[in-house]
């Protein structure tokens, strides 16, 4: 989309009327009472930034994970180097948001000020305020005509995740695939995308969620309260293990030859045994963190409005009750994403 000169100018030039914004904070890490609403400086976009005015985002595991610094083993003194020692150096949380381009940076030309998008902001985070400064390379896309904000928040942190994944473990029409935690975030955006790309899904998730994923295209539901599924024998081309409950000692059989494990949630070990676990097993183990890439971002908003790709939203909060939001999805038992609507009113 190309955008003149003269058009790019029309809000970027003009004198903000408030010079302030309400934003979620955290001073130091802790338990959700530590997150606190607040003012703070709307942001400027650079040359090459959009600044969207948030309407909605959402509190994700990984939003829970930072602020209390409840990580993966081995990962702690690695997160208080690269996110603060002692106190966090980003003190707004978030990592997905909807909303619309309030003005642009002058050299900006994919997008105009109205526009509808959505977007993924990953550790630079900061989608817990009513505005943030977004790379218009970044991983930013426009809001298909048939979602919501709160929808279209809800894409792209488990779909950007499943899209990695499944890159890097070479997901392919007719393979058979297992995947363990399946209503979560990552897990509804997993199921859906498998069976996008024509594989045969298999869900493991509480009975409680079974109708649920079924309805996002898993052809059989195992409840891990009452099945082990690494004891029924059955063996998978790929196994993904979204909650961190299925490494390789234990999935290994369940895994055919040349079978993927995707180990969107591990340990530091897990990580750095990846590698030898894969040379010596004939199988593949893929671990580490997942990118989020632009081109991601358009393919979950093309699929949402294809309607192969469902948002999820389990429950929504107030952008006042973040501390709430975050206890509940805490509790390990969300489904799918849970929304926090951003007001601009009063």
């Amino acid at each position: 989309m190309k955008v003149t000169a003269q058009q790019n100018t029309r809000k970027a030039d003009r004198p903000a009327q408030q010079s302030t914004m309400k934003a979620v904070v955290r001073e130091i890490y802790g338990p959700p009472e530590v997150l606190q609403l607040t003012e703070l400086p709307r942001p400027t976009p650079k040359d090459h930034e959009v600044l969207v005015k948030i309407h909605a985002t959402t509190v994700t595991s990984g939003d829970c994970r930072v602020r209390g610094l409840k990580v993966p083993a081995g990962f702690g003194l690695i997160i208080r180097l690269a996110m603060g020692v002692v106190r966090p150096r980003q003190t707004v949380l978030g990592s997905e948001f909807a909303g619309e381009v309030e003005a642009v940076g002058k050299s900006v030309t994919q997008f105009r000020a109205g526009d509808r998008v959505f977007g993924m902001s990953g550790t630079a985070m900061g989608a817990h305020a009513q505005y943030k400064c977004v790379a218009e390379k970044g991983a930013l896309a426009l809001i298909p005509p048939n979602l919501s904000f709160e929808e279209a928040a809800a894409l792209p942190f488990g779909g950007t995740t499943a899209l990695d994944f499944f890159r890097r473990g070479g997901l392919k029409a007719g393979d058979k695939i297992l995947v363990n935690g399946a209503s979560g975030a990552v897990g509804v955006a997993a199921v859906q995308l498998a069976q996008h790309f024509g594989a045969e899904v298999t869900a493991v998730c509480s009975g409680a969620n079974a109708e649920l994923v079924r309805s996002l295209g898993a052809r059989r539901v195992i409840d891990y309260t009452r099945e082990d599924f690494t004891a029924s024998g059955e063996v998978y081309d790929v196994i993904v293990d979204t909650v961190g409950t299925a490494p390789f000692a234990r999935s290994k059989l369940s895994l055919g030859k040349g079978g993927r494990l995707l180990l969107v949630l591990a340990t530091l070990g897990q990580m750095l045994l990846a590698p030898w676990e894969s040379a010596v097993s004939g199988k593949k183990v893929v671990a580490g963190p997942a990118t989020e890439r632009a081109e991601d971002v358009r393919l979950l908003a093309k699929l949402a409005q294809e309607g192969s790709l469902r948002p999820v939203i389990d429950r929504r909060y107030a952008l006042e009750q973040m501390a709430e939001a975050h206890r509940y999805v805490e509790t390990g038992r969300k489904r799918g994403s849970v929304a926090v609507t951003v007001s601009h009113h009063g």
